[in-house]
């Protein structure tokens, strides 16, 4: 296939006049070492150790359908098992309502069977007393998550079943009244407000995720299928050592991000199949103050054998502020939607994200492809500490068709650097490039159409 005359204008004149241009064939990163990095990091990590025992919930009372609570017996299971030293779980084939979050300690698996539906109660006061939790990359004290874990080790969440926010849940309706609050979280992050005075419980409009551990080690999340979340799906944060594979989301409300890595390590996310409101995949590591403060990357993350369909596919941010490094990202499908690669921060976050590797994905349909906005508006309150995006690798990448190729807008004096295309096989676009501020983005074979690109563009 071949692109349209303007575009075969808009690369010419981009190269010729703005840009300056060297053969990419010398001094471009060689990932085979990289890859290697990837595979140490697949082999560190363990899965929990969990006792193998069954602690069934309908031998603690529960009842099946959505006129009865099956809350306390849950925690009743729950409680018992840990008591013994651990254990599975069950929650077994039919509906049980649970009027609450599911709160786990260590060496627990919450394990819902193939057939069974785990349907959340849709009234918000179900979800108090408030938690320590982090929302949207700012610690606070709100509503319980769902399903909530916070300093435990060996958990894990898994079998075959269904975990339902409920279509007609009240926190539904509060992405229209969270403007204030919002508004509030992030003042308070930014001036250092004491997290214990960070209180958003009743009467305020700050959603929670379906699925957090805050802070963990060794963690499984496995085969089940998330929908209907209020807020983000899975949630990692400050957890050590993390599995996340088999997991089927198909939920599309406001911000229903599938995965969100947050100040994490060693993460290996696997054969997932995410339908999202949000991004599927998203790294981040805390907002701004409140995230420089704590200053926990996220690093040693692999990404591989997924496939994504929703808005958004990979993205990095934009709450980055603790920092993003050694994340590598393969084999992965991504079916259509708004962009396939999101990177964003802005002039408040600071922190720095670097060595990213990514290969081996096809990609359908997508209005963006590679998409680097630096400049972030979203939340923006003073713009005196710019990020830095660098050592990005994207290589063996296929796609059908897509809007536009290539968007970068990084700040004066910080541009992206050293972001390499290499082996990318496009069949049909509709625009190019839109680029301000980067310092040696490299092609290196890849095809446009019929256009074939080499070379380096620094634009300054």
């Amino acid at each position: 296939m071949t692109i349209n005359p303007c575009i075969r204008w808009t690369l010419t004149a981009l190269i010729s006049v703005v840009a300056t241009v060297v053969q990419a064939s010398e001094g471009h990163p060689d990932t085979r070492d990289d890859w290697f990095k990837a595979s140490e990091i697949v082999q560190a990590v363990q899965p929990p150790q969990i006792p193998n025992r069954d602690y069934v919930i309908t031998d603690f009372g529960a009842r099946s359908g959505t006129r009865h609570d099956a809350h306390a017996a849950i925690h009743a299971a729950i409680d018992k098992a840990s008591e013994e030293g651990g254990g599975r779980v069950v929650i077994p084939k039919g509906t049980w309502l649970s009027k609450g979050p599911i709160h786990l300690k260590s060496r627990i698996n919450l394990h819902v069977s193939e057939g069974a539906t785990v349907l959340f109660s849709p009234d918000p006061e179900d979800y108090l007393p408030a938690v320590l939790t982090r929302w949207e990359g700012i610690e606070m004290y709100g509503y319980s998550p769902l399903i909530y874990a916070r300093d435990v080790e060996d958990v894990a969440v898994s079998g075959k079943g269904t975990f339902d926010g409920n279509a007609k849940s009240e926190f539904h309706k509060w992405k229209e009244k969270e403007a204030d609050d919002l508004a509030e979280i992030r003042r308070m992050g930014g001036a250092g407000v004491p997290v214990e005075e960070r209180q958003f419980n009743k009467g305020r409009y700050l959603r929670p995720t379906m699925i957090q551990i805050m802070g963990g080690k060794r963690v499984l999340l496995e085969d089940y299928t998330a929908t209907n979340s209020p807020f983000w799906i899975n949630h990692l944060v400050y957890v050590d050592q993390a599995l996340v594979r088999n997991v089927k989301v198909d939920s599309h409300f406001a911000n229903n991000d599938g995965l969100d890595i947050e100040s994490s390590t060693y993460v290996v996310a696997e054969h997932n199949n995410f339908k999202t409101g949000d991004d599927a995949i998203v790294v981040k590591s805390g907002r701004d103050y409140d995230g420089r403060r704590i200053g926990r990357p996220s690093e040693n993350i692999v990404i591989r054998n997924n496939v994504f369909g929703g808005e958004d596919g990979i993205g990095m941010g934009s709450e980055m502020s603790g920092g993003i490094r050694n994340v590598f990202i393969e084999n992965n499908t991504y079916t259509e939607g708004t962009s396939a690669f999101r990177f964003k921060a802005n002039l408040d976050r600071g922190g720095s994200v670097e060595h990213i590797r990514l290969r081996n994905m096809h990609i359908k349909s997508t209005e963006l492809l590679f998409w680097f906005e630096l400049t972030y508006v979203a939340g923006a309150q003073g713009g005196n500490f710019p990020s830095l995006y660098s050592d990005i690798v994207f290589e063996d990448i296929t796609v059908e068709t897509v809007g536009k190729v290539f968007h970068a807008n990084a700040p004066k004096g910080y541009p992206l650097t050293d972001v390499t295309l290499r082996n990318i096989r496009i069949e049909e676009a509709d625009e190019l490039f839109t680029i301000e501020n980067v310092d040696n983005l490299v092609f290196d074979n890849v095809q446009v159409g019929d256009q074939r690109i080499n070379g380096r563009l620094d634009w300054k």
